[in-house]
């Protein structure tokens, strides 16, 4: 009988434990569908680490449209059609990966969609461990269903690491351009969405050949973006 009951305490202080996270992470989620994150664990870290933090905070109607077909051109073509997973790009990115840990060379390519990397920038900490990509996948299933996809593109332009300590279309457009998030020309956007995968690598005011050529390819597929419809999920 006793061990039944300390069983029975174990296993009610299991489902409490599981119950409140389960409460703490659906709650940050449906926070966040209304109110903008006070600042995110890679803008501490970066801050930590005396990068500073410039992060400003505008609605997707305070950005320029160029910058959402940029987004879209450079990082997850498909974001309208998925819900929160490409498959195609994970299997690709995974033979890709394989080919070059067999040759010991070339860098590592990610399948992560703007969703995702919303999950990851808003919720969770830089890495690449099993863990977090378990909660990244959680979380990325979370708010496809809470905040739909405007929302999070719209939290996507304003987290995303666009300079050493220069979070969001805002900060980074006064940033680079001296301008507003909304002013932003179609090759502006293009620069900033050329820099994403290495913001602390790469200089969107004054790029190198790499960028600029990576820039001009993003503002080519812009118009096919446009034209066929791939950001109506976001652009009114």
């Amino acid at each position: 009988m006793a061990g039944q009951s300390k069983f029975k305490k174990i296993r009610r202080t299991l489902l409490t434990v599981v119950m409140a996270a389960a409460c703490f992470v659906l709650g940050g989620v449906i926070i966040h569908r209304f109110l903008p994150p006070a600042a995110t664990f890679l803008m501490i870290s970066r801050a930590v680490a005396g990068d500073g933090m410039n992060y400003k905070w505008r609605s997707i109607d305070d950005i320029s449209p160029r910058l959402v077909e940029a987004a879209i051109a450079a990082e997850d073509s498909t974001f309208c059609a998925h819900r929160g997973f490409d498959m195609k790009a994970i299997e690709q990115a995974l033979k890709a990966n394989a080919k070059a840990e067999k040759r010991k060379s070339g860098r590592i390519r990610g399948g992560s969609t703007i969703s995702q990397q919303t999950a990851k920038n808003v919720f969770l900490w830089p890495g690449r461990d099993w863990v977090r990509k378990g909660l990244e996948a959680g979380y990325t299933v979370l708010i496809e269903t809470v905040w739909g996809k405007r929302r999070i593109m719209e939290m996507y332009l304003n987290v995303a690491e666009m300079g050493p300590g220069v979070f969001g279309a805002q900060a980074a457009s006064r940033h680079w351009f001296g301008k507003d998030a909304d002013e932003l020309s179609p090759r502006e956007a293009a620069r900033l969405a050329a820099i994403l995968p290495s913001p602390r690598r790469y200089n969107a005011g004054s790029p190198g050949p790499y960028v600029r050529r990576r820039a001009a390819r993003i503002q080519a597929a812009m118009g096919t973006v446009r034209n066929d419809g791939l950001a109506a999920c976001v652009l009114r």
